[in-house]
């Protein structure tokens, strides 16, 4: 951990909670996982398209939580239908749901003149669709039984521009757009839905990138260093624990003062 920073938990923030957390094989997804788990919750469902989605499952238990690890495709609108189906079928309800899917140029990262159509839609389908194809699945439960927390994991990249982005800043505003207008609709439900813009982050995404992009990324945040994916998941937590029953429609930019430049 970064000098002063420590990670607290307020224990049994969600004691009886079902939680699921897509792109949880690790990175920010996966910190938020466990921080569900540690915080109470029976059951934490963790979705990936990478097979590694099944290594969480003992960290989750030896937290103390139920875990059901599911290796899926968050873009393909059948497997999520089908996965939700059978979370709902087996755990009654989903009380959380955080959107973790997302991707770049998989550190292809081109300026926009030299990009194609191609990797827009691929762009777009993993960060924005999934998030979409996920929430649907979810939000006729959560507004039956009006309650009901969903946290869209967007990005600053959407609030602070950055070269050869252009297309996964794109993205993430849609899926920042999107929070805001789900957030009015589900408002009178009793339904939270907020996001989280992390900044340049510890993960392997981050890794992928180019090493002139990473540095420049750095030297963008005014606190001087990458984050970390448990200190998302610390805000991920907040916005979906009921200390946050009063806030709705936001977005949450965690990202060492990077958008105050």
């Amino acid at each position: 951990m970064p000098k002063g920073h420590s990670q607290t938990s307020c224990a049994a923030r969600f004691t009886d909670k079902v939680a699921v957390v897509t792109a949880a094989a690790g990175g920010i997804g996966g910190a938020s996982a466990l921080r569900f788990a540690q915080e109470g919750a029976k059951v934490v469902i963790a979705m990936d398209v990478n097979p590694a989605v099944k290594r969480m499952a003992g960290p989750i238990q030896d937290a103390g939580s139920q875990a059901a690890c599911i290796e899926i495709d968050c873009t393909d609108e059948r497997a999520v239908e089908v996965a939700f189906e059978q979370v709902l079928s087996h755990f009654g309800s989903v009380d959380v749901l955080v959107n973790g899917v997302g991707g770049g140029g998989g550190g292809r990262n081109t300026e926009f003149v030299e990009s194609v159509p191609d990797t827009w839609r691929r762009i777009v389908d993993v960060t924005l669709l999934s998030t979409m194809l996920c929430t649907r699945r979810v939000v006729g439960g959560m507004r039956e039984r009006r309650y009901g927390k969903i946290v869209n994991i967007a990005s600053s990249i959407a609030l602070v521009p950055t070269v050869k982005m252009v297309e996964y800043a794109s993205a993430k505003a849609g899926v920042i757009g999107f929070t805001r207008s789900l957030a009015m609709e589900l408002a009178p439900f009793g339904v939270n839905v907020n996001a989280v813009s992390p900044g340049p982050i510890k993960t392997a995404a981050m890794d992928s990138l180019p090493p002139d992009l990473i540095a420049r990324s750095v030297n963008a945040v005014p606190m001087g260093r990458i984050g970390l994916p448990e200190e998302i998941a610390s805000a991920v937590a907040f916005l979906a624990s009921d200390e946050a029953a009063y806030v709705t429609g936001q977005n949450l930019a965690v990202n060492g003062g990077r958008a105050l430049n």
